[in-house]
C-alpha cells in the first residue's frame, strides 16, 4: 500500500530532508520498500493539528491541505456565525417577552386583593381604586417629565383623582362630573404658581391625565353602587382579563397578520379574534350566573364590547409609550411593568361595561 501521507520521492542524487533533520543514506533504489528502516508515520484518528508534530518541526505528512485527499478543507469560521440548531434538536418555540412566572404570581396576588376587598367591605375596594389611580397618575406624569419635559402638576391630580373616585361612589355620575371639573380647575390654578413658559403644554397634559386615569376609573366605583355591585365589578374584571388572555394565547400560537404594526407589532388579527371569542363566552356565562336579571345573549354583546374596548385601550397606551420612547410605564409590578401597564385595558373598558349593564339590567 502506498503511503499517501508521504511526499513525492526525492530526485536522483538528492537527499530529501526528514522530519527530524538530515536522513542517513537510504537503501539502494532497487531494494524493496519493505526493507526500509524508516517507520511509517502513525496517522491519527482525528484531523491533524495545525501546530508542530511531537518530534519538533513539521513533517512531510502535514501540508497546507487536508490530511487525506478525499477530505474536504474546513472553511474559516465567520466573524459572527449565525447559530444553527443541531440536527437532533427540535426547533425552538416562541417565547414570551416577559417573565411569565412573575407575571402570573403578581396577577394572582392582585386578583386576590380585588376579590377580597369586593366581597368584604365595599369601601375598602373604593380605597383600592383610589390608590391605583394615584400610583397611575404618578407613573404617567413622571414619564411625561422624564421623556418630554412636560410638568403636569401631580399634587392636584393625585388629590383630585382620589376624590373623583370617592365622589362617584357616594354621589353617582353627578358627583363624578363635578369632581372632574374641580380637579381640572385645580390643575390650571396650581400651574400658575410657576413661570409661564410651557403653561399651556403642562395644563393640557394635566387635563388629559384627569380624564384618562381617574375619570375612567370612576366608572368602576359606579358599577359598585347597585345591590349586586360586587358581581358587576367582578364581571368587568373577568371580561377584561379573559379578553387579554385570549388575545395573548391565540395570537402567540396562531398569529400571522399584524393588527397595528406601527403601534404594537406584537398584536395580531388572530389575537383580536381570540379576544372577542373568549370574552363573548365569558360574558354569556357571567350574565347568566353572576349578574341579577342577566341573560346569556346580553353577555355576548357585553363580551364583544369589552374585547373591543380593551384592545383599543391597550393600543392607546402603546401609542403613548411609543411617543415617549419607553417599553413600560413603570417597574412596580414584576412581569407586568407598572400600574398603568395593567390599567391600560381596564380603564376604557369600565365605561363600556357600566353603560351596557345599565341598559340591560338597570342601575339599582
Amino acid at each position: 500500500m502506498n503511503d499517501s501521507s508521504r511526499g513525492a520521492p526525492p530526485a536522483a542524487g538528492h537527499r530529501a530532508p526528514s522530519d527530524q533533520g538530515a536522513c542517513p543514506a537510504g537503501p539502494a533504489r532497487d531494494e524493496p520498500e519493505a526493507q526500509q528502516t524508516r517507520p511509517m508515520p502513525i496517522v491519527p484518528d482525528g484531523p491533524a493539528p495545525d501546530g508542530p508534530l511531537p518530534g519538533g518541526g513539521r513533517g512531510a505528512a502535514h501540508r497546507a491541505g487536508p490530511l487525506f485527499r478525499d477530505e474536504t478543507p474546513q472553511e474559516p469560521m465567520a466573524q459572527n456565525p449565525a447559530p444553527h440548531p443541531a440536527p437532533d434538536q427540535p426547533p425552538q418555540k416562541k417565547r414570551a417577552g416577559r417573565d411569565l412566572r412573575a407575571a402570573i404570581g403578581v396577577g394572582v396576588g392582585l386578583g386576590a386583593v380585588v376579590v377580597a376587598s369586593l366581597f368584604i367591605v365595599k369601601a375598602v375596594f373604593v380605597g383600592v381604586i383610589a390608590a391605583a389611580v394615584v400610583v397611575g397618575l404618578w407613573e404617567l406624569t413622571s414619564r411625561l417629565d422624564e421623556k418630554k419635559g412636560i410638568k403636569a402638576p401631580i399634587v392636584p391630580l393625585a388629590v383630585g383623582g382620589a376624590m373623583m373616585v370617592v365622589a362617584g361612589y357616594v354621589w353617582g355620575t353627578e358627583g363624578a362630573w363635578l369632581a372632574m371639573a374641580l380637579t381640572a380647575l385645580a390643575v390650571l390654578v396650581w400651574r400658575m404658581t410657576q413661570p409661564p413658559d410651557g403653561y399651556l403644554r403642562d395644563v393640557t397634559a394635566g387635563v388629559f391625565a384627569v380624564f384618562y386615569v381617574p375619570f375612567l376609573a370612576t366608572f368602576v366605583a359606579l358599577m359598585l353602587t347597585p345591590h349586586d355591585g360586587p358581581w358587576r365589578v367582578l364581571t368587568f374584571v373577568i371580561l377584561t382579563v379573559i379578553s387579554d388572555t385570549g388575545a395573548y394565547a391565540v395570537g402567540w400560537r396562531f398569529g400571522r397578520h399584524k393588527l397595528a404594526p406601527r403601534i404594537s407589532p406584537g398584536k395580531t388579527r388572530e389575537g383580536l379574534v381570540g379576544a372577542v371569542t373568549f370574552a363573548m363566552v365569558a360574558g354569556a356565562l357571567c350574565m347568566q350566573f353572576l349578574v341579577d336579571d342577566g341573560v346569556w345573549w346580553q353577555g355576548l354583546l357585553l363580551g364583544l364590547g369589552a374585547a373591543v374596548s380593551a384592545t383599543l385601550g391597550d393600543l392607546g397606551e402603546s401609542m403613548i409609550k411609543r411617543d415617549l420612547g419607553i417599553k413600560d410605564m413603570g417597574t412596580l409590578l414584576p412581569g407586568h411593568g407598572g400600574i398603568m401597564d395593567r390599567l391600560d385595558s381596564l380603564l376604557p373598558t369600565a365605561p363600556v361595561v357600566w353603560l351596557l349593564l345599565v341598559l340591560f339590567v338597570g342601575s339599582h
